[in-house]
């Protein structure tokens, strides 16, 4: 299980770098054309568009790190079973919150799969809303994996 946990980290982080390079190129395309006095409509949505993919995917590696917001001032007073106890509690609040994220990320993308970007007909949203049922399943699978480690902490009696 860990390693398809790495290997699916490491697909999301290919992902996002993909596509927060592709920001970052089209916004100096926008910066460079703007300044040039040449109009690139398209730039604006597809900076925006491939900013939500990036932070969407690094959302979901943050989760797997355990890096996303929390209030960890009970969990640093807690140790032993205690704090695997809290921390599973955690896990399993994330998973409710994820998978609700998914299956309503699954419908948005449905309603919304044929509207076309205003800037590049050709391009459907769907492909953009495609990201949040994407991060929504990916966290609850990174929760459930930290769930079945911290079950086996418990049972060997680690802290």
């Amino acid at each position: 299980m860990n390693r398809f946990i790495k290997i699916l980290e490491r697909i999301q982080i290919a992902i996002g770098l993909l596509f927060l390079s592709l920001f970052f190129i089209v916004i100096l395309y926008q910066i460079a054309t703007r300044h040039l006095g040449i109009s690139a409509t398209w730039t604006v949505e597809m900076a925006t568009n491939s900013f939500i993919w990036a932070t969407f995917m690094g959302a979901a590696i943050m989760v797997n790190r355990r890096e996303h917001f929390n209030f960890d001032i009970l969990l640093k007073k807690l140790t032993g079973k205690k704090k695997i106890t809290l921390t599973i509690f955690n896990d399993l609040i994330l998973i409710l919150f994820n998978i609700a994220l998914f299956i309503y990320g699954i419908k948005v993308c449905q309603q919304f799969w044929n509207y076309n970007w205003t800037s590049i007909p050709e391009l459907k949203m769907g492909y953009v809303w495609i990201a949040i049922p994407i991060m929504g399943g990916t966290m609850v699978i990174y929760s459930v994996s930290h769930i079945i480690n911290h079950l086996k902490a418990w049972k060997g009696g680690q802290a």
